[in-house]
């Protein structure tokens, strides 16, 4: 074997270990999260069962990692990425009302904004962007934001689209991340 062979049957092996050793780390530094609901739709006798209609949020997960995640997440009037890294992206094979807001399917970028009044879910029509380049003339929607503190604090944050589980196509959108929680209603039209 020449000294090139031996130097590839090296590489070959320790290759794959310095790759692996790596990937740990890699993934706890930064991470996406996906949260998404299955609704299927009305079964005729005798055919198969339609195709499920997802709703899916994919989105940047921030950590606190021993920092102080402040309660009011951003400064008033100052527009959050809702998450961290791209953009956070609402995709969803059915028209939806959230909270008050008329959505039809599609692909949105999620935002959000602490008013004086409280905290509004920006829904945006560009997608694909950075997380900070926030388009206001892209708006679908802003929508109010329920928000309460949480007795313990998240470390990373977190967004779940809970089914509200009496089978109907609704439930609650939640982000929260250390002491405080923000929601409002979805439900599929």
């Amino acid at each position: 074997m020449n000294s090139t062979s031996k130097l590839l049957l090296a590489l070959a092996v320790c290759a794959p270990a310095a790759i692996s050793a790596q990937t740990p780390l890699k993934a706890a530094l930064s991470g996406r999260a996906t949260t998404e609901v299955a609704l299927n739709g009305p079964r005729e006798a005798g055919k198969p069962a339609p195709k499920a209609m997802v709703i899916k949020i994919d989105y940047g997960q921030p950590h606190a990692r021993g920092r102080e995640v402040p309660v009011e997440l951003t400064k008033v009037d100052t527009v959050w990425r809702t998450g961290a890294n791209s953009s956070t992206t609402l995709t969803t094979d059915v028209d939806l009302m959230i909270g008050n807001a008329s959505v039809p399917k599609g692909a949105y970028s999620l935002y959000s904004v602490r008013t004086a009044a409280g905290y509004l879910l920006i829904i945006n029509k560009n997608t694909g962007q950075w997380g900070t380049e926030y388009l206001v003339a892209q708006d679908l929607a802003r929508v109010p934001l329920a928000s309460r503190t949480l007795a313990e604090t998240r470390e990373s944050m977190q967004i779940a689209l809970a089914p509200a589980g009496d089978q109907t196509p609704k439930g609650t959108l939640t982000i929260a991340w250390g002491r405080l929680e923000l929601s409002t209603n979805w439900a599929a039209k």
